[in-house]
């Protein structure tokens, strides 16, 4: 176990956490330890949050150091599963997956971050049918507030497990998730580019729902947009286009998501087909986009809001592309995690990538949330945001419950910090 007394960072670096101690154990036994004797404690990921999640004026503690990859099994009456460390990146759990003949069903844009902390927040991938990647949890042992090692499955604990999965970290320290698996397929992807916003919004179901996974990007300076199709080889021929994307034609040569960048990173396109966790992504797992220098927000919507919000948006062109990198749009199937943004809805998600300048890039923020939070727009949890932090639980139909759940399970406040106590003051009576 190693701890260390310097300020920590998140990965883009606009975030230094106040932590006294940075705590990164080597077994479950010193993280119980760790846990048992902190005044409050919070745990960090691969730290790509943009805001103040996982901070504490306590200790930090570090999952990457936990062992890894635990099993590959089909559990009893479960179907098959795959039971990792909590420190474990995607790329990581990916790879030993494959060589299993296993498969995730979905993946993040990225493959670098951590699997706990992705859950945790509810981070997702890109598909009419695929549900956020806390979705395929079936299982979570966590370290409570005492130290002791606890487990909960969807399984045994039908009436609180989904409100675990999504849990901001305010329920305890998890060590370890049982995921959802499916047999290994193959993928291949196309970019359409110069697709017009207005035909996105159009035929915003058509476009979304032509392959496996589909995702739009765009700086809504030109009123265009790339449009990336990732159909798995079971699917009819990945070559072709919906007859109905009226002078869409796939690439020719590789696309990076910002126009004009190199896409010497990015998974293999053209049609080739590949493994899965090599083409789900947009990114290879050498390479980290933007090496931290950018800041992130993202709103969830109803999927019915899309057209709206894509006109919305257009208008706001000229004040978002300034300080913009990309903005992805991408949609979610519904799930029933309590603290999801895709909870009982279907939903379009629009990710924003911005330049990294809080004092250019937060106005441009409010801007875009006062267009979209009235269409029903929820703030990704991992993300910026300028909305009132004790706003955001009046968006979850079941934020009472959660509160009921943080103060069960954490009556004395040891997982709280800041972000949490500001969302769900009600649940600490302050």
């Amino acid at each position: 176990m190693s701890t260390s007394g310097a300020p920590a960072t998140n990965w883009a670096g606009n975030t230094v956490f106040n932590a006294r101690r940075t705590h990164r154990p080597s077994s479950v036994e010193e993280l119980q330890d760790i846990v048992a004797s902190a005044d409050r404690i919070r745990a960090l990921g691969s730290g790509h949050s943009f805001n103040r999640i996982a901070d504490t004026d306590g200790d930090l503690v570090r999952l990457d150091g936990l062992p890894p990859l635990v099993d590959v099994t089909p559990p009893g009456g479960e179907g098959p599963a795959v039971t990792v460390g909590a420190g474990m990146r995607y790329d990581e759990v990916a790879g030993i997956l494959h060589t299993a003949g296993s498969a995730l069903a979905n993946l993040a844009s990225l493959p670098h971050i951590s699997v706990a902390g992705c859950c945790a927040t509810a981070t997702h991938g890109s598909g009419d049918s695929e549900k956020c990647l806390a979705a395929a949890v079936t299982a979570l042992e966590f370290v409570g507030p005492d130290g002791e090692l606890l487990e909960v499955s969807r399984r045994s604990d039908p009436e609180t497990f989904s409100g675990t999965v999504v849990g901001l970290g305010a329920l305890g320290i998890v060590t370890r998730l049982t995921l959802a698996v499916e047999p290994a397929f193959e993928v291949s992807q196309h970019v359409y580019t110069g697709v017009p916003l207005t035909q996105l919004a159009s035929a915003f179901d058509e476009i979304f729902g032509c392959a496996y996974s589909v995702s739009a990007f765009t700086d809504y300076s030109d009123g265009l947009a790339r449009v990336w199709v990732k159909r798995r080889v079971t699917e009819r021929d990945g070559s072709t286009r919906r007859s109905r994307w009226e002078g869409a034609t796939p690439a020719d040569s590789a696309q990076h998501p910002i126009p004009g960048a190199e896409p010497t990173h990015c998974t293999e396109q053209l049609g080739v087909p590949g493994p899965w966790h090599e083409r789900l992504p947009h990114f290879r797992p050498d390479f980290t986009p933007s090496s931290g220098e950018e800041l992130q927000s993202e709103l969830l919507l109803p999927r019915a809001a899309a057209p709206g919000a894509l006109a919305a948006l257009r208008e706001l062109g000229a004040r978002i592309a300034p300080v913009l990198q990309i903005s992805e749009v991408r949609t979610v199937a519904a799930d029933d995690l309590w603290l999801s943004p895709a909870y009982r809805r279907d939903c379009v998600a629009f990710h924003f990538t911005w330049v990294k300048d809080a004092a250019a890039v937060l106005p441009v923020i409010g801007a875009v949330e006062e267009l979209l939070l009235p269409l029903g727009a929820r703030p990704h949890w991992g993300k910026l945001t300028t909305m009132p932090h004790a706003d955001i639980a009046g968006l979850y139909e079941q934020a009472g419950a959660f509160r009921q759940l943080v103060s069960e399970r954490d009556p004395h406040g040891k997982f709280r910090n800041p972000f949490v106590d500001e969302v769900f003051a009600p649940a600490y009576g302050v």
